[in-house]
């Protein structure tokens, strides 16, 4: 018996929302574009998360081991700036909102497909969704430095990480180019 499918409406509202300040609350309040910019990226970060896992829970094939171990590694960073960039979007007086549909409706990442996938495939797939989010984070840079430098300094750490990892996956299919001395 196969589940039936239902229609998921993605809840309102649902991400860069802001807070009122309460009590002692006092401090640098996001702009819009800030906490919106902040968002895109952790929807991308929460998706790469679970892209990781898919890809490290499902991979056969060459290289099984050294693949499996490395996408541990994709998901720790991945994981590690959820946290770290929803709790900054708190700081700022922003609501992050990581809800599966909200995840779903507004990140840039392909979703990854079911079932059982060959190393070879899976190291592209996951090489796609990590470019894809670094190239979330380098799209809204320039926006978050000018309204928030510090917001732009965590940003930093995140693309040299994840860049990291692209080249570091990335070179179990590359061969190498041939060089004229």
């Amino acid at each position: 018996m196969s589940a039936k499918k239902e229609t998921v409406t993605v809840p309102t509202p649902h991400g860069s929302a802001g807070t009122k300040r309460q009590n002692a609350e006092s401090g640098f309040k996001a702009p819009a574009r800030l906490r919106k910019s902040m968002q895109l990226v952790l929807v991308d970060m929460i998706n790469l998360n679970l892209v990781g896992k898919q890809a490290h829970w499902n991979i056969v094939g060459p290289n099984f081991r050294d693949l499996h171990l490395n996408l541990d590694e994709v998901v720790d960073i991945a994981r590690d700036a959820t946290d770290v960039i929803a709790e900054r979007m708190r700081a700022m007086h922003a609501v992050p909102d990581g809800r599966a549909a909200v995840v779903a409706s507004q990140s840039a990442i392909d979703e990854f497909p079911e079932g059982e996938i060959l190393t070879h495939d899976a190291i592209e797939l996951v090489v796609k969704a990590i470019d894809t989010t670094v190239a979330t984070i380098r799209d809204v840079h320039d926006a978050v430095d000018e309204d928030d430098p510090t917001s732009a300094d965590i940003l930093h750490e995140y693309i040299d990480k994840l860049e990291q990892q692209s080249w570091f996956i990335g070179a179990e299919l590359r061969t190498p180019t041939e060089s004229k001395n």
